[in-house]
């Protein structure tokens, strides 16, 4: 296994063929309005972090559409909802603020990703970006782009994510729920906890809309 092991950008990219020119010139730190429409339709995305040390993390983020707001040309926000409070996608923004967004639009095969410097704010006028969509959120991140592009079809195209008759494939994978109780040590009848976990998610989820709503 070891000898077959690469251990060098040179070993790497005599694999590969070289990007194109236009490939490689993708990358923008410019926002343009076509780019703004999408980043404010998306209603779900991955946030990618890293800690000090470099332990990787990436989090599903999920709300209405408009959730990532361009503040400037340069800058975008997302509130922070209501999650397992393990905090580790705000803690490592603090410890290494590197970070990546991958926008998912509903249908749509191509993604587009944002890079940059992350931080966590308190700003009243951040916060209140989402005042009639969402509950006050107790902090927003904002990230610096530094890089913004797509991502070309090929991977969706791949796994026929979009296409509804292939998801019959999975009616047989483990419902999560068993691996949460697995992972967690605990005897108990997935159904039940089913029950309760969609309970949960009902009123989690509530909590995260305007408070007279």
């Amino acid at each position: 296994m070891a000898a077959h092991t690469i251990t060098s950008l040179d070993q790497l990219r005599e694999l590969y063929r070289q990007p194109s020119e236009r490939v490689q010139a993708k990358k923008t730190a410019d926002i343009d309005d076509l780019t703004k429409e999408v980043i404010e339709r998306s209603p779900f995305f991955l946030f990618a972090t890293s800690s000090a040390s470099g332990a990787c993390d990436v989090s599903p983020r999920g709300g209405p559409p408009g959730q990532v707001r361009l503040l400037d040309g340069r800058r975008v926000a997302f509130p922070d909802l209501n999650g397992n409070n393990l905090l580790d996608s705000l803690t490592n923004v603090i410890e290494n603020p590197q970070a990546g967004l991958l926008l998912l639009t509903p249908g749509r095969d191509e993604t587009l990703r944002i890079d940059g410097q992350a931080h966590l704010t308190t700003d009243p006028d951040v916060l209140g970006l989402w005042d009639n969509e969402l509950r006050t959120p107790k902090v927003a991140v904002v990230i610096d782009i530094e890089s913004c592009f797509i991502h070309c079809a090929k991977a969706f195209r791949r796994a026929e994510l979009w296409d509804p008759s292939t998801w019959t494939r999975y009616g047989d994978v483990p419902d999560y729920i068993a691996l949460f109780l697995a992972h967690t040590g605990t005897d108990g009848d997935v159904g039940v906890y089913r029950e309760a976990m969609e309970e949960g998610y009902v009123a989690e989820l509530a909590m995260d809309k305007p408070e007279d709503s």
